[in-house]
């Protein structure tokens, strides 16, 4: 009788796993239409997706733990909700565990009623390596098992925000790009690799940004295929000192073959950094060359700090080039860091945020 308890409580279990939680069961359905422009939102968690722009989002990448609301909700928008796929490149040299992995991210997406996969994949690469070509492989083959098993998904794979091997990410790009149905190019976390002085810099200088994007689109990758990630965080850096012209020297921590990097710093949220630069040493800089705001504050230990980050005003010309380079279309890492709170200032520029996506 025992034994029958357990049997029968599993199939509840499975059976249950793929009933509709939306009270529309319609909800439940996939997301197949193609938007012309994509908007495409990470989620890392939390509730506060409530307060997203719903009337741009395209697509959201479930980073944080499955919410089924948050399934519903995206579905009754129209927007596609996609799972994260993640896996260590040496695992799926094999081709039985490439394929394992393939076959459970399937059933998995089926069973949350999810409508493709985002992968995230940043593990360094040497180019011609048997790494190299499994990468490659995996891209191509959940791909083509997405689109078999579920009719009209969406398959993306996340890029550094430079194919020329950025953090030892030499990927083949052209052929996996072929491959999937978007490149979501992370154009920040652009000081990931500082050759030159240690100093405290952009995260993402908009000319090195766009420059980057010619970089893909000479390789002949089709620009429909290129989403444009931004930055909704910047870098808080400890300054060893702050010269006179401030300029912000950092410690020296090595990176993939740097020696400096942009893990000097801690990444903060635009709703913190937005507090933060009301009370600062400096207010709000622009530095011209970079085209992107900075400040400095001191701590309460008397530290001095500089904190570069993006805010509308460096994110539109980024934006603007989505439209004049014909790209697919435009996302941030991430959309819960705003602050979605009730006073009329943050409100005011979480609104700008949000807006800029669109170019100005």
């Amino acid at each position: 009788m025992s034994w029958f308890l357990v049997f029968l409580s599993s199939v509840l279990v499975v059976c249950g796993a793929n009933r509709c939680p939306c009270q529309r069961p319609e909800l439940c359905r996939p997301i197949r239409e193609e938007r012309d422009f994509e908007v495409f939102v990470f989620d890392v968690g939390g509730k506060t997706w409530k307060s997203y722009n719903w009337s741009m989002v395209t697509t959201v990448a479930m980073f944080g733990k499955y919410d089924a609301e948050l399934m519903c909700y995206a579905h009754s928008k129209r927007a596609r909700v996609v799972l994260k796929g993640d896996v260590h490149i040496s695992y799926i040299v094999d081709q039985q565990n490439r394929t394992a992995w393939i076959t459970e991210r399937v059933k998995l997406a089926k069973s949350q009623f999810m409508d493709g996969i985002n992968i995230d994949i940043e593990q360094a690469v040497e180019e011609g390596s048997p790494e190299y070509y499994a990468l490659t492989d995996l891209v191509k083959e959940t791909t083509e098992a997405f689109h078999r098993e579920m009719p009209g998904s969406q398959v993306s794979f996340d890029v550094a925000w430079s194919p020329k091997c950025i953090d030892k990410r030499c990927y083949d790009y052209v052929t996996i790009a072929e491959s999937c149905d978007l490149l979501f190019v992370m154009s920040y976390d652009e000081q990931s690799q500082i050759m030159g002085d240690c100093i405290a810099m952009a995260n993402a200088p908009v000319s090195q940004t766009l420059d980057a994007y010619d970089q893909y689109l000479n390789l002949k990758i089709d620009p429909k295929k290129l989403v444009m990630g931004v930055p909704w965080y910047g870098y808080d850096y400890p300054c060893l000192n702050l010269s006179q012209e401030g300029i912000c020297s950092i410690p020296k921590v090595p990176f993939r073959g740097a020696p400096c990097s942009d893990a000097a710093g801690k990444q903060k949220t635009y709703k913190w950094i937005m507090k933060q630069v009301n009370s600062s040493l400096s207010g709000r800089m622009w530095d011209s060359k970079q085209q992107a705001p900075y400040f400095n504050y001191k701590d309460q230990q008397g530290q001095i700090h500089q904190v570069w980050y993006d805010d509308p005003q460096s994110i539109c010309p980024k934006a603007n080039s989505v439209k004049s380079k014909g790209l697919r279309g435009i996302g941030m890492w991430n959309g819960n860091i705003l602050d979605y709170g009730d006073e009329t200032v943050a409100r005011q520029q979480t609104a700008m945020m949000w807006n800029a996506l669109l170019g100005c």
